[in-house]
């Protein structure tokens, strides 16, 4: 392959193909942070990271941002590696970043003695005061000429635990004056006496995140280091550290458009909140953002990828429509589930010219079009479950299913005509009667009916718990002044119908179309005793293709 003759798919790969005249390797990173659970937020950065990388030749690596011990945890790190696992994507090198705390820590001892850094005794509250605003100047730290001896000698008593939490940073000496505000003086490390899950106890100080995350890109010959657009600010800092740090060659920084959505939460500090304040089950509640909520939901990875590509990569902030997301799922789903028969709200159909304890099989397709996913069998006997929607008392014009002496077939069977129906003494139709006509059985006969039911036989059916989610934030009071007022308290509603009986030991994750209802995945909760499917969508599609 010639990588010079790529032609560019958006502006990070002609920002590469220019590169690459220089140096022909690619290397990329995706670095998150274990503090949470990944959501579709972070794949679409997971997805320029490795498959930039893909499309020239080179590598990912997989580099976990673990400097803040205080949010950090190992159940994190392995559920990150196991949601780019299920994307399909394979990372070079595993890394973290405190498999380099060593050489962040020579580094700056570096930085001290070039005369660039220094130990500043501010507090926070004293340092806001000297930092100045976006429109006016900072002042320098008074502690800002301390000799280089002073400030390796409180660098190293830092590091052997003399101070707490907070009593000394040490910062890069830069500009206090720079209209970049990340340039007056950044911290480079603080004082964070707390166990590490990947290193223990053996440091009290941590490195800051644009400290050590340029560090750790050119150690491990990271060519382009790829992130969101609220780090565009931040670039300059990057490079001063590459610079001063003496790495040659050095990454190149280029920032992109993050993802946003319609109905959608994309902070992890939020997510965190609805999870711990019990507004959802978990960080896998099929309601969540996160790709394991997505998974459990019965996403295919094919179609996040799908709708990734198709929003494509930019410099300017947009917002998506979360329907186009779900009409990626649609697509997927249409030429992979498996259509099966279920009844979400049953009502009981009679067929009374059927002999009580006669049964026939009704062979029924398992994919349209697909003759290779072959078929299974449906039991039709003298007693079964149809929607409740699918009859009408006193039906409007142009309604085609079941009506007071209206004809209608089964799917697969045969037509049924309307004979009758009892109610309860609330007046609700409990059960409908209706004759069925043997000559008319599927594929056998040519006469045809507008109407067409799906139904479970009320013998063998298996009663199972049904999820059926909205939207979880509620776009229409962007104004709330607190997000969870936006939180949509319907956006779960758990109903109990009949599935057939092929569908009682559905594995957790496998995906169905329930014909005319939608696509269903069976749950993590599923047991013997009683399936639960969730919807992962409906078989509506509201998102219109430009």
């Amino acid at each position: 392959m010639d990588k010079a003759t790529l032609t560019p798919r958006n502006f990070i790969e002609e920002f590469v193909l220019e590169d690459i005249r220089r140096n022909p390797n690619v290397v990329t990173r995706f670095p998150p942070e274990p503090n949470g659970y990944l959501h579709i937020g972070h794949a679409k950065a997971l997805c320029v990271d490795f498959e930039t990388a893909r499309r020239f030749g080179g590598v990912c690596n997989l580099r976990f941002d673990d400097t803040n011990p205080t949010k950090e945890d190992e159940e994190y790190v392995d559920a990150i590696m196991e949601d780019i696992r299920w994307l399909g994507f394979s990372w070079n090198k595993l890394c973290f970043g405190s498999d380099y705390f060593d050489t962040c820590y020579e580094l700056a001892v570096k930085l001290i003695k070039k005369g660039l850094a220094y130990v500043d005794d501010l507090t926070k509250d004293e340092l806001r005061k000297y930092r100045g605003t976006l429109t006016s100047p900072g002042r320098n730290s008074p502690y800002r000429d301390r000799s280089v001896e002073e400030n390796l000698d409180l660098f190293a008593r830092m590091r052997d635990g003399e101070f707490d939490d907070g009593e000394k940073t040490l910062r890069a000496k830069i500009d206090m004056a720079s209209p970049n505000i990340n340039l007056r003086d950044p911290a480079l490390y603080r004082i964070i006496k707390r166990s590490h899950h990947h290193t223990g106890d053996k440091w009290c100080i941590y490195p800051m995140y644009d400290f050590a995350h340029p560090i750790q890109d050119a150690l491990e010959g990271v060519t382009h280091s790829l992130c969101s657009l609220e780090y565009e600010i931040h670039r300059p800092l990057y490079d001063w550290v590459t610079e001063h740090c003496d790495f040659d060659p050095r990454p190149r920084q280029i920032e992109f458009a993050r993802l946003n959505m319609t109905n959608t939460i994309m902070s992890k500090r939020h997510l965190r909140r609805l999870v711990e304040e019990g507004y959802v089950s978990g960080w896998d509640d099929p309601r969540m953002p996160t790709l394991c909520a997505m998974r459990r939901r019965g996403f295919p990875p094919a179609a996040v990828l799908d709708f990734i590509e198709r929003v494509g990569v930019s410099k300017a902030d947009s917002v998506v429509d979360s329907a186009m997301l779900e009409h990626c799922v649609r697509e997927q789903l249409n030429e992979t589930a498996h259509r099966m028969m279920a009844v979400i709200n049953p009502l009981k159909l009679v067929i009374t010219n059927w002999e009580s304890d006669r049964t026939e099989d009704i062979e029924l397709v398992n994919l349209p079009g697909s003759p290779e996913a072959g078929t299974h069998t449906a039991r039709l006997g003298r007693e079964l479950y149809i929607e409740r929607e699918d009859f009408m008392e006193d039906p409007p014009r142009k309604y085609f299913r079941l009506r007071p002496d209206g004809e209608v077939r089964l799917k697969g069977a045969y037509i049924v005509k309307c004979t009758g129906f009892v109610k309860d003494d609330d007046g609700n139709v409990t059960e409908v009667h209706c004759t069925y006509d043997p000559d008319t059985r599927s594929g056998q006969c040519e006469r045809k009916v507008k109407g067409a039911l799906h139904w479970v036989n009320a013998a063998d059916a298996v009663r199972a718990e049904m999820r059926l989610y909205e939207p979880m934030i509620d776009d229409s009071a962007p104004d709330a002044s607190d997000f969870t007022e936006r939180f949509n308290r319907d956006s779960l509603k758990v109903v109990y119908g009949y599935i057939e009986p092929a569908l009682a030991h559905a594995a957790p994750g496998a995906t169905f179309q329930f014909v005319r209802m939608g696509y269903f995945a069976a749950d993590v909760d599923t047991a013997p005793d009683m399936p639960v499917f969730n919807r992962t969508v409906g078989l509506k599609d509201s998102f219109k293709l430009n």
